[in-house]
């Protein structure tokens, strides 16, 4: 494959984690609602829990596949630097905006301050996802391995308190936003598995019609590619916006 070639981006994949940011926004306006006592749902269960686990699984599941198009095209243009550090240098940079969050939200909320929530699990994984990435069925049995593991392991309860992280509850335990090892290191790994199958050697491997000139989807494709800024930026806007009006 050319230089060339190698620089372009899946337009399917960004627009699929753009519903996914479409999705996120949607739950969280309807968790701070509840939250803040104007609207009652049951966010802890039904149709509104399974539509925030689905919302989280497309984003987990699309930091596997990124991952594997990441490192499928950085072997590919012949990359001389170690990879290791490269992925290394990527979590480390999402763990540090994950403990703004962290200290944020204990210093406002207390109780309930997100301690391991989704981008503390992304930039975890980023690195733990490293040695798999040149691997294909092997992420399958793990990923598989690792969800039923953490099923089994969210209706346990422990008096272990430092293995919170990895999926080891500790009794008591609450946090408003909670995203361990076990299970959901394993979706990433099913997303690795699955961006090898459908685009060997950083080339679509599956026929798609061709609608990256679509408006919808090209707004959906500039949500995708800056997710993690709007990830950032939209409940201190939720959240002023309910604060302001009710």
């Amino acid at each position: 494959m050319s230089i060339r070639g190698l620089d372009q981006r899946f337009w399917e994949v960004d627009m699929l984690r753009g519903i996914a940011v479409l999705m996120m926004i949607t739950f969280h306006l309807l968790f701070d609602l509840n939250y803040l006592g104007i609207v009652s749902f049951n966010i802890q269960g039904g149709p509104l829990w399974f539509f925030g686990r689905l919302t989280a699984f497309i984003f987990i599941f699309l930091v596997g596949a990124s991952l594997k198009l990441s490192y499928m095209r950085t072997v590919l243009i012949g990359y001389h630097g170690r990879l290791l550090f490269k992925y290394v240098r990527r979590g480390l940079r999402i763990l540090l905006y994950a403990f703004v969050i962290t200290i944020v939200t204990w210093l406002l909320i207390g109780s309930g301050y997100i301690i391991f929530g989704v981008l503390h699990f992304i930039g975890v994984a980023i690195i733990l996802g490293y040695p798999l990435l040149r691997y294909e069925r092997l992420n399958l049995l793990v990923g598989l391995l690792f969800i039923v593991i953490g099923i089994f392991l969210l209706n346990q309860r422990f008096d272990v308190g430092y293995l919170f992280w990895l999926g080891i509850i500790p009794r008591d335990f609450y946090s408003l936003d909670y995203f361990p090892i076990l299970p959901w290191m394993g979706v990433v790994s099913l997303g690795i598995y699955a961006a090898g199958k459908l685009y060997r050697d950083y080339k679509r491997r599956f026929p798609i019609k061709d609608l990256s000139r679509s408006r919808i989807i090209k707004s959906l494709v500039l949500l995708g590619r800056h997710s993690l800024f709007i990830y950032f930026i939209h409940q201190p806007i939720i959240l002023g916006f309910l604060l302001l009006v009710y």
